[in-house]
């Protein structure tokens, strides 16, 4: 006999300040029967602050998904043969039907806003945010838009299970659920200035490289001018204004700790005329290569 959610349950839950509403099996049915809700509803939501000796283990699955979403504290979930660590501003999305555990840290007890949710969309929405259908550990910036969201849904359900009040929890889960797997699309400019880093963190491992500014652009896939507009805008300088830089940090380097000669050291940042590097050279340090060196070589 399938076991129930509560005999699945390792310890009681009944956390100070917590938050819970589980809808009852008959409103489930009639939601799965509304063209409105049927695409995606919640099941249960709920908050759970510094949720010591929280621990739940269901051998057969939910019958839903279950996001559980970390904003403080740490702990860890097992699911399909993996164990994952949530900390702060990170997610999960347990996939249905399977066998999991959670349980919050001893030492430093997370708290978790969670949520149950099924649908005829679910499972295209579990695929949106799988890898491979495997559940990940996603980290996403703290948003006090995302907690209000929630907030709204758990008061509609608080407030009555009125059909128009599960619609409206309906409509809410959505816009909750899309703050997680569709974070990137939603606040494209985060995500642009962490990929800035990343073009900055790639100049600096290919400094021997003459990368134009189209190949630089490529390599994450944005057009000549929108790159260009998010560097200057994030860094001061255009993008190969920055690479250039970079360069000659590293030829001040090696004019200082080494006994390369010029034409050796243009190889190793990517000039390929020695006359051009020492026009870059004076222009941004203000004398030529060889003064430099003999101002400031260690001996």
């Amino acid at each position: 006999m399938k076991k129930t959610d509560q005999e699945n349950k390792k310890v009681k839950e009944g956390f100070l300040g917590q938050k819970m509403i589980v809808l009852p099996p008959g409103v489930i049915k009639n939601m799965t029967q509304n063209p409105i809700t049927a695409a995606l509803h919640p099941t249960a939501v709920g908050y759970y602050p510094r949720a010591a000796r929280h621990d739940r283990e269901r051998k057969h699955g939910s019958p839903q998904y279950i996001l559980l979403y970390c904003i403080e504290g740490s702990g860890t979930i097992y699911v399909l043969g993996k164990t994952f660590t949530l900390m702060p501003n990170t997610f999960i999305i347990i996939p249905r039907q399977k066998a999991h555990h959670y349980s919050s840290s001893e030492e430093n007890p997370w708290s978790i806003y969670w949520v149950h949710f099924a649908g005829t969309q679910a499972d295209a929405l579990y695929k949106r945010y799988a890898k491979d259908d495997m559940p990940v550990v996603q980290s996403i910036p703290y948003d006090e838009q995302r907690i209000n969201v929630f907030s709204l849904l758990y008061s509609i359900l608080d407030q009555g299970l009125s059909m128009r009040n599960l619609e409206a929890s309906s409509i809410q889960m959505i816009q909750f659920l899309s703050s997680f797997i569709y974070h990137e699309e939603l606040y494209p400019n985060y995500y642009h200035e962490d990929q800035i880093s990343k073009s900055i963190e790639y100049m600096k491992a290919n400094l021997d490289k003459d990368y134009s500014i189209r190949e630089l652009a490529s390599q994450f896939r944005y057009s000549v001018s929108h790159f260009s507009d998010l560097f200057k805008k994030k860094v001061g300088y255009s993008p190969i204004q920055y690479f250039n830089q970079l360069k000659i940090q590293k030829a001040c380097q090696y004019l200082s700790f080494t006994d390369l000669n010029i034409k050796e050291i243009c190889l190793m940042i990517g000039f390929e005329d020695p006359y051009y590097f020492s026009r870059m050279f004076k222009k941004l340090m203000g004398i030529s290569p060889a003064k430099y060196r003999s101002q400031y070589k260690k001996q």
